[in-house]
């Protein structure tokens, strides 16, 4: 489960991405509450704008960054972006503290960070092959999902403690420490310990090469959609959690904290199995995403604040066991030469709808109640579960077999004929 930390580049860098990601969530978390409690009068019109300002950049500029990934030095790319999440940081708790912070200030800065995080993504989950040897890849990429997944246990957890005790603006000021750390971690790599990888040229057409290469493989575009699929309409925590905390349960920081702390205890348990699993399966991928569907319709009519807490469990178990065997089968599948470029479409599914959805999703919690915001997520990943299913039995040319191979940890085939794997 824990081979990969094994190597000391990667255990350093792991180090930083961990209380990185905890100061993301953390950050995610202060400005969520800012905006429905301080800024205004529970308005979850707002917090859906919010949301969806952290992902409009990874709609528009994820190719690109994509290209840049593969084209120049990943660790230079991560360092500036997440220089530019600590200056955000910065501005957020000062404007705070000074009581001269704005709703405009917050969706400006919280568009910022979103260019900074679109740089960052593709460049990030990339430079994971660099750092392993490839029969440790799949566990890296594994525990990646993990150091996510724990920081969505303590992030929230902790955001709502703090804003109880210092108030929202220190919140975002202890969050800068994090970025800080993740720097001074990237800076510190041993370079010669890094494994070498393929560049493609510097020529036009890039973004298109990758378009080509993702086009020509069926199974891509499977994983593909199933990152689209729960990355914009299972993944709306974001509004669902404090509308349900606050409006129906009558609830404060604390508690809203306490929901993903829960939700990310799942998350990691779901992360760190899939670190173990040899050999990730596309019925796993699908089992989860059904059993997920269920579980957010059950959630959704909670009685009591415990009930929906305690199923917060299981949603994350299942949303993250989906999402980390997707993206697993996906790296491993690739060529060094469009890494970058696949994984930057990756984030562009898995978060690119979200300045559509998020304040689709607050505006249907505004004209239908809380619980209806949390009814979404049931009935779009039910019903594709379902389309995904019918799907793979009328077409074997997307039907994925897997099993060990000498060239790579987990060979992916697709059999629309009995052809050599791809």
């Amino acid at each position: 489960m824990f081979a990969s930390l094994a190597t000391p580049n990667y255990r350093r860098y792991f180090t930083g991405v961990l209380l990185s990601n905890v100061g993301l969530w953390i950050g995610r978390t202060a400005a969520t509450w800012l905006v429905l409690v301080e800024l205004t009068a529970g308005d979850l019109g707002a917090v859906g704008v919010l949301t969806g300002l952290m992902f409009l950049p990874a709609l528009l500029l994820s190719a690109t960054a994509g290209t840049l990934a593969d084209r120049f030095p990943k660790r230079t790319i991560m360092m500036a972006a997440q220089s530019v999440a600590l200056l955000d940081a910065t501005a957020l708790g000062v404007l705070t503290l000074t009581h001269t912070i704005q709703l405009w200030m917050v969706f400006a800065i919280t568009l910022i960070d979103g260019v900074a995080g679109s740089l960052d993504s593709p460049a990030r989950q990339a430079f994971v092959s660099e750092l392993v040897e490839p029969a440790r890849l799949p566990n890296a990429i594994g525990l990646n999902s993990a150091s996510w997944n724990a920081a969505r246990l303590l992030g929230p957890g902790l955001a709502g403690v703090l804003i109880a005790l210092v108030g929202t603006g220190p919140v975002f000021l202890i969050g800068t420490v994090t970025f800080a750390i993740q720097i001074w971690a990237l800076a510190s790599l041993d370079a010669d310990g890094l494994q070498p990888v393929a560049r493609p040229p510097r020529e036009r057409g890039g973004v298109r090469q990758g378009l080509a290469y993702v086009r020509s493989r069926p199974e891509l575009m499977v994983l593909l959609l199933v990152g689209f699929m729960m990355g914009n309409f299972a993944f709306n925590y974001a509004i669902t959690n404090p509308a349900m905390s606050t409006y129906v349960f009558g609830k404060g920081p604390t508690e809203f904290g306490v929901l993903g702390s829960l939700m990310g205890a799942g998350a990691l348990a779901a992360a760190l199995l899939s670190a173990a699993r040899a050999r990730p399966r596309l019925r796993h991928i699908i089992a989860s995403m059904a059993a997920y569907a269920v579980v957010q319709g059950v959630s959704g009519l909670a009685p009591t604040f415990e009930t929906f807490a305690l199923l917060q469990v299981p949603l994350g178990l299942t949303s993250i066991t989906a999402v980390v065997t997707a993206n697993t089968l996906l790296q491993t599948a690739l060529d060094d030469e469009v890494r970058g470029r696949v994984m930057a479409l990756w984030m562009l599914f898995l978060l690119g709808a979200a300045p559509v959805v998020s304040p689709l999703v607050g505006w249907i919690g505004t004209a239908f109640g809380p619980r209806a915001t949390v009814q979404v997520g049931t009935v779009s990943i039910g019903l594709f579960c379902a389309a995904l299913v019918a799907y793979l039995m009328v077409h074997e040319g997307v039907r994925l077999r897997l099993r060990l191979s000498a060239r790579r940890p987990v060979a992916v085939y697709y059999v629309a004929a009995p052809t050599e794997p791809r």
